[in-house]
C-alpha cells in the first residue's frame, strides 16, 4: 500500500506563491508517475500537472502552465508543486496522486493512490 501526505497549503494573497509537498511512503516512490489535482467547492476534480518516473517528462493543464511547476526528488520520496502568480480562482483543495503508468497522465482514472488533500486559499 502507498500513503501520500500533502503539506504546504494555506492562505496567500493574489500574486503570491506557495510550495506544496507530497510525501510518499509504503512502496518504491520511483515506480510511480505522480500528479497534482485540485477540487474547488461545487466543481469536479481538475488535473493540474503530472511528472514521469524519472522526472524527465511533465504535463500541465492550460490553466496552470507557466505558473505552476512540478518536480520530484526520488531520494526523498517527495513530489513538489511550486505555485506562482496565484489567483483567487486557484482556491481549492489540492491533491497529489500516484499512478502505475510510466508517462505523465491527466485522467483521474489513471491514478491508483491519493492523498487527503491540502487547502489553498487565494485572497483578492
Amino acid at each position: 500500500q502507498v500513503q501520500l501526505v500533502e503539506s504546504g497549503g494555506g492562505l496567500v494573497q493574489a500574486g503570491g506563491s506557495l510550495r506544496l509537498s507530497c510525501a510518499v511512503s509504503g512502496r518504491t516512490f520511483s515506480r510511480y508517475t505522480m500528479g497534482w489535482f485540485r477540487q474547488a467547492p461545487g466543481k469536479e476534480r481538475e488535473f493540474l500537472t503530472s511528472i514521469s518516473l524519472s522526472g524527465d517528462s511533465t504535463k500541465y493543464s492550460d490553466s496552470v502552465k507557466g505558473r505552476f511547476t512540478i518536480s520530484r526528488d526520488n531520494a526523498k520520496n517527495t513530489v513538489i508543486l511550486q505555485m506562482n502568480s496565484l489567483k483567487p480562482e486557484d482556491t481549492a483543495v489540492y491533491y497529489c496522486a500516484a499512478s502505475y503508468t510510466t508517462v505523465p497522465v491527466s485522467t483521474i482514472d489513471g491514478y491508483r493512490f491519493w492523498g487527503q488533500g491540502t487547502q489553498v486559499t487565494v485572497s483578492s
